[in-house]
């Protein structure tokens, strides 16, 4: 469970320097300013998202999910105006994708240990999930921030009234529906056997 835990943790914090990354990339200096374009976990961690989450869902015996702090941004440093704020969101995910993509083709092609596999099974499983996770479009995620990059002013009512509850619906989501985020963990789960030819079980 803390092996579980460490991997899920650092895989958020680059998930999280990328956001700040290409931020910075496109002329916002908040994130570098502030610190957290560093792998040093005790600035991205989140009381609820990176611990008490992570937690509860191992306690429970299922996989786990979290996020951390979110880095700031200043939009207005951007040079690209019109499509920065979608190039930061997106940043996240393609991190964790990214990541999977690596251990995913180094076992595949790769002959290892058992050990590592173990460990590559793991980092792929929890980066997938992770990157699904964040392109779902409800606020604070991710995905919410490239919809509403996506969507005209006539859409600010929906782009306010996410912001507002969309941290709520969230919560419900996790806690209240029944295996409301079980088709993620479903569907990391059959990626991971496509690069390891067999069903990994976790």
């Amino acid at each position: 469970m803390i092996f579980t835990l460490l991997i899920l943790l650092f895989s958020i914090i680059i998930h999280e320097i990328a956001h700040g990354s290409i931020a910075y990339s496109l002329g916002d200096p908040t994130a570098k300013n502030a610190g957290r374009l560093d792998l040093n976990p005790l600035k991205h961690l989140d009381p609820i998202g990176s611990v008490l989450l992570p937690l509860f869902m191992s306690f429970l015996g299922g996989p786990i999910i979290g996020w951390a702090k979110p880095v700031p941004i200043n939009p207005m440093y951007f040079r690209d105006k019109r499509w920065g704020e979608f190039k930061v969101s997106l940043a996240g995910p393609l991190s964790n994708f990214t990541i999977a993509l690596i251990f995913g083709l180094i076992v595949k092609f790769i002959a290892l240990p058992q050990s590592f596999l173990t460990i590559a099974a793991i980092v792929i499983f929890y980066n997938v999930v992770l990157g699904i996770f964040n392109l779902i479009p409800i606020y604070p995620l991710d995905g919410s921030h490239i919809l509403f990059s996506l969507l005209s002013e006539r859409f600010n009512d929906f782009k306010i009234f996410m912001a507002q509850y969309g941290f709520i619906i969230l919560l419900f989501l996790i806690f209240i529906i029944p295996n409301g985020l079980n088709w993620i963990f479903v569907l990391a789960t059959k990626i991971v056997a496509l690069f390891f030819n067999q069903p990994v079980v976790f």
